[in-house]
């Protein structure tokens, strides 16, 4: 895989058991790129570790006075040297590549999770841990896959030296053969608290990002009840951890890395005294001795593999870890389906509550508990939180249905859309959708404001659908955000529409106009709407009350309003004393029919 050819037509089936098999599965689908990078390394550093024999017998040459010998030296010296250029950089091209590629992958891997999973991703994990194994996280695990393969390298040319060293001259081959397997295992009494620094570093560092990207999405709302400096304190002191985390872990890397130094100049230093005595008693050349002396000084290049890639699966392993926690979460009804691909048509039915919208009506959901009312709409729109029965469309079950079929079928809008940065025009551009004009989205869900803002604000777009909406429509109000994304779904024209509190930051008599736009927009189509807004819940065909998780009364607004105590509650929010009060009244109110109507029955008697 070239960097040209990416995305990857299909990033296949990860292995997310866990952080190591993880990234051996990310090797093992890189083989031919980890092959490529191989190859050019062990031309580069054999011909890097090549050069002092060619200046040992160089030294030999001049010598015995051999022209013929130094005249093949210094050929064998310009082919090391254009081995070494031509094998660093095309190693440079392939780890690159193979870095970027590694990337690419785990990263269309985590896009197509989120895609499956939909909303259900941020309640399973943190916003904040999806933001940080998709950035940082990324480049720590394309730092190790493409580390292994000049590691490999690395070792094949020190253990090639070794061999090398013995033959060209065993008294001082023996030596550096033994000396430098204890370079290279010297520091693994300190990889695992290094890892364990690294470890609770990162995990610092993911939770300062959690906290950041937390505090941004809610800054408006911080800023409105005074708790910007309270969650800035919090994320100082968040930053605070990050750095004496790190700080902890560069004392044990640069611990290592001083190793790493200090041994291989105690090597040279025994080399040097060695030899120079086996040179006084005749038993090697000068040439030899220069050999030797810079072998050992050339291979401490190739050894600093050694620690880089301890320190790649050190920072990678937690990175790995997290990166497979989110691609192992699975989605509760499967994303393939066993049905055709058609998209079925009728009534909405959900066997767990016993709410039925009919196909064509607008149907209105009156829940107590928000959060019952979200997870009730996701599962309407395919995402049950948990096993059980499948909401059924048409008496189809929406499990049993391909993903992207079930959502086209089915849209669910939450509390709390997103907008992401792009011009109005950007925003309204969805594919595959219905027969809705986008000006008639926008005055049903009364975008009118929003556009003459959008207008005010931007200097260069004189058509307000060219205007740029910032990133989460942060530089609009929430009525106006909210809007938008209405209009949005309602553009989408979906065979069913699921809003959950769509009207929730807007005023009354915008809310009203609202409910007028989208039940005259949405005629013939099924629409749920989960609300407590007695504007909505007037204009909606049938409105269903849901409590304790299964339906409890359904009926039109006013007459739920009069015969229903839980309805009542929940619509006009009275208290308990308010709720016993009108309980009285409704109760009086039945007695005293009922009395007339015998004084009737005795009148007509007499």
């Amino acid at each position: 895989m070239q960097i040209q050819d990416l995305p990857y037509p299909d990033p296949g089936v990860p292995d997310a058991r866990s952080g190591p098999r993880f990234l051996w599965w990310l090797g093992r689908n890189q083989l031919g790129g980890q092959l490529k990078a191989l190859a050019w390394g062990l031309l580069h550093f054999v011909a890097v570790s090549a050069q002092p024999f060619c200046v040992g017998f160089a030294i030999e040459a001049v010598v015995d006075r051999s022209g013929s010998r130094l005249a093949l030296t210094g050929a064998l010296m310009v082919l090391c040297g254009a081995a070494t250029a031509i094998g660093d950089t095309f190693l440079h091209r392939a780890a690159v590549t193979n870095w970027i590629t590694a990337a690419a992958r785990v990263q269309q891997l985590l896009a197509r999770k989120a895609s499956q999973l939909g909303s259900g991703l941020t309640r399973r994990v943190a916003a904040g841990e999806v933001v940080a194994v998709s950035t940082g996280d990324v480049e720590k695990i394309g730092w190790f896959v493409e580390a292994v393969s000049r590691f490999t390298a690395a070792a094949l040319t020190v253990l090639l030296v070794c061999v090398g060293l013995v033959v060209y001259q065993p008294a001082l081959g023996i030596v550096v053969a033994v000396g430098l397997p204890v370079l290279a295992l010297a520091v693994l009494p300190l990889l695992p608290p290094a890892t364990r620094r690294a470890d609770f570093q990162r995990e610092k560092a993911g939770r300062a990002t959690e906290l950041a990207s937390d505090t941004v999405a809610g800054l408006r709302v911080l800023r409105g009840i005074g708790g910007e400096e309270l969650f800035l304190d919090r994320y100082r002191g968040a930053s605070q951890e990050v750095r004496h985390a790190a700080v902890r872990s560069a004392r044990m890397w640069s611990l290592i890395s001083a190793i790493q130094v200090l041994l291989p100049g105690l090597l040279l230093i025994a080399v040097v005294w060695y030899g120079v005595q086996l040179a006084r008693e005749g038993r090697i050349t000068v040439g030899e001795l220069v050999a030797v002396y810079s072998s050992v000084m050339v291979l401490t290049y190739p050894l600093r593999h050694f620690e880089e890639i301890a320190m790649a699966y050190s920072f990678s392993r937690p990175s790995a870890r997290r990166a497979a926690g989110v691609l192992s979460l699975e989605r509760v009804t499967d994303a393939g389906g066993s049905r055709a691909a058609d998209t079925p048509r009728g009534d909405l039915y959900d066997p767990v509550t016993g709410l039925l919208a009919p196909a064509g009506r607008l149907t209105a959901v009156v829940c107590g508990d928000p959060d019952a009312a979200g997870r009730l709409a996701e599962r309407l729109g395919g995402h049950p939180a948990e096993r059980g029965p499948s909401v059924l469309l048409g008496g189809v079950p929406l499990d049993e249905l391909p993903l992207d079929c079930a959502r086209t079928a089915v849209l669910v809008q939450d509390k709390d859309p997103v907008l992401l940065s792009g011009s109005l025009r950007d925003l309204l551009d969805v594919p595959d959708s219905g027969d809705v004009e986008p000006e008639a989205a926008l005055t049903a869900a009364q975008c009118g404001d929003v556009l003459e803002a959008l207008a005010q604000g931007s200097l260069d777009a004189d058509d307000p659908m060219d205007a740029l909406i910032t990133e989460r429509g942060r530089s609009l109000s929430g009525g106006q955000r909210q809007r938008l994304a209405l209009a949005r779904s309602l553009l989408t024209d979906p065979e069913v529409l699921v809003l959950d509190e769509p009207t929730s930051a807007v005023d009354s008599h915008t809310e009203a106009r609202i409910a007028t736009g989208v039940r005259s927009l949405r005629a013939g189509r099924t629409t749920v709407v989960f609300t407590s807004s007695p504007l909505l819940l007037d204009r909606a065909d049938r409105v269903v009350l849901v409590h304790e998780g299964e339906v409890a009364a359904l009926g039109v607004h006013r007459e739920l309003l009069r015969t229903e105590p839980r309805y009542r509650a929940v619509v006009t929010r009275e208290t308990d004393e308010e709720a016993a009060l009108s309980g009285a009244l409704v109760a009086l109110d039945v007695d005293g029919e009922k009395k007339l109507n015998e004084l009737k029955e005795i009148e007509e008697t007499a």
